[in-house]
Formats: C-alpha cells, sequence, structure tokens
C-alpha cells in the first residue's frame, strides 16, 4: 500500500532562491507529515522561478525559459535532498530543459537514492509549438521501478493520448503521474477525462497535478486551472466513480489517497471487465471491419 499526494500548486513570485527551497521544502515536509510516500507536483510549476530574473526576465517568454532552466542543478539538489530526507518518492515540477537549440519540457523523478529519471513531454500544446518553441523529447517514454510500485509519467496533453499511457503500461506501470498546467475549465477538464479515462482502460492508478490560481509575473503561466485528484477503475474493489480523492477547484494543497499494488493486481486478474487484458482485440476487431 502506497499512500499518495497529489499538489495543487500556485506559483509564486521569489525574491531569491531560498525563498524557492523554503516552500518546497514545506510542501514535501506536510505531505510527508501526512504519511504520503508518493508526492507528485505539476507541469510547469518550476516556471515561478523565472521570478528570480526580476520582471524583465519573467515577463519574457524566452527568457523566462532560460532562467527557469538555469537553476536545475540547484532544483535537483533541494528535491534529492528532501526525498532523501524524508524517504519519500518525488515528482518534480516539471520546466523547460536546453539540452539542443529549444528546450524541452521535462519532470524529473527523484527518490531517497537520488535522481532516479526522468520524462519529457511527447506531444506538445499549440502554444508550446506555435508560440513558446518548446519541442518534445527524444529519449522516449520509461517506466521507473522503485519500491512502491512501477510509475509511468503522461506530462499533461500526454495524458490525453491513449498510445502514449498504453506504451507505459505495456513496460510495466502500475502507476501513472499526469502532472499538468491548464489556464481554462476547458483545458483541465481535458487532463482530467483523458486521466480517468487511462485510469479505466489500463486498470490502474492516475495521479493529477494542477497548478491553480494566477500568476501575474510570467505570462505562460498567467493563469492556472484545476484540481488534484486521484483516479482509479471505476470496477470491484474501487470507488464507483472511479475517483480515490480530489481537493477543490482551484484550491492550493494536497489530495491524498491510499493505493493498493495488489487490489490493481486484482482488478487486471478479475474485474468486473477486464480492459487491460483486452487492449489487443481492438486491432483484431478493426482489422475485421
Amino acid at each position: 500500500m502506497v499512500r499518495i499526494a497529489a499538489a495543487a500548486y500556485p506559483l509564486d513570485w521569489f525574491e531569491d532562491f531560498a525563498a524557492y527551497e523554503a516552500k518546497l521544502s514545506a510542501w514535501v515536509a506536510e505531505a510527508a507529515g501526512a504519511g504520503a510516500g508518493l508526492l507528485v507536483f505539476p507541469e510547469y510549476g518550476a516556471m515561478e522561478l523565472s521570478s528570480l530574473g526580476g520582471r524583465a526576465v519573467s515577463e519574457d517568454l524566452e527568457a523566462a525559459l532560460r532562467e527557469v532552466a538555469r537553476w536545475k542543478p540547484e532544483v535537483d539538489r533541494v528535491h534529492a535532498g528532501l526525498a532523501a530526507r524524508h524517504g519519500v518518492h518525488i515528482l518534480g515540477a516539471s520546466g523547460p530543459v536546453f539540452e539542443g537549440a529549444r528546450p524541452v519540457n521535462r519532470a524529473t523523478f527523484y527518490g531517497p537514492q537520488g535522481i532516479i529519471g526522468h520524462q519529457d513531454k511527447q506531444i506538445m500544446t499549440r502554444f508550446e509549438r506555435e508560440t513558446w518553441d518548446v519541442v518534445p523529447g527524444q529519449d522516449g517514454q520509461r517506466a521507473f521501478d522503485t519500491p512502491i510500485g512501477r510509475i509511468g509519467v503522461v506530462i499533461c496533453y500526454d495524458s490525453e493520448f491513449p498510445l502514449l499511457a498504453r506504451d507505459l503500461v505495456e513496460k510495466g506501470a502500475q502507476i501513472l503521474l499526469a502532472p499538468s498546467c491548464t489556464d481554462s475549465f476547458a483545458g483541465f477538464t481535458r487532463v482530467r477525462v483523458g486521466s480517468m479515462a487511462r485510469a479505466l482502460e489500463n486498470q490502474c492508478v492516475v495521479v493529477h497535478s494542477p497548478t491553480v490560481g494566477p500568476c501575474d509575473f510570467c505570462p505562460a503561466v498567467d493563469e492556472n486551472v484545476g484540481r488534484a485528484a486521484i483516479y482509479g477503475p471505476p470496477d470491484r474493489g474501487w470507488p464507483e466513480t472511479g475517483i480515490l480523492a480530489e481537493g477543490g477547484l482551484n484550491q492550493p494543497g494536497w489530495t491524498l489517497a491510499e493505493a493498493s499494488l495488489e487490489a490493481i493486481a486484482e482488478v487486471r486478474r478479475d474485474g468486473g471487465v477486464l480492459n487491460h487484458r483486452h487492449w489487443d482485440e481492438q486491432a483484431a476487431r478493426i482489422r475485421r471491419g
């Protein structure tokens, strides 16, 4: 059994990096204190670090990307230290990383022993493609082996594409993490519906962590709408709604729920339906048509 914490995370202005470290430390301590072993922060939550360059930087789309990216080593240091101190696993808030001419949108996964790995977003939204020029990651997808289960990451828009999640599930993922950053209720709903569908069709747990609230200093993330939630298959031994827990709309804080790997295995073995097992039948039925 693992206790999962999904953050509904507001973006704050910082005068220095120590203020960011203090905020993150308080958030992690709160979740760990509530018994969470897996903590999930949202997509583009790292953009609050653009404030460290001052308003002229944070209000410029390109300058903000580069300011946030330059803090990545320090961000890794803080997250790894907190994961070790509290004995938890943390999906850090994603942000830009430059490994070529243009940045990817990267979420890094930390455990008590340090950095486990990272997942880059695979499919970019229109804003990322047409305005921001953030590009897809080229490393593909990876399911991370941990003592609390095999975990995959589908960043925001990626959660709306069934084959991306299925690739991770076929690599053994039992829990999918869906960090998001959406500027409208419609955008939030798309990720919510996608996450719930991925939980249903793969008979797994999906953790949705959004940014929430206004951010007046960084136009790329100026409006943020969402609620944190943890989903499972609406089947035997699970909530009939498929919702293990959900927070209030646009209310900052942690949403917590417990998930059992044994329950995931059991519903895949003997659920009222067997979506996970019957996935491959789709192709055969399509060919027959």
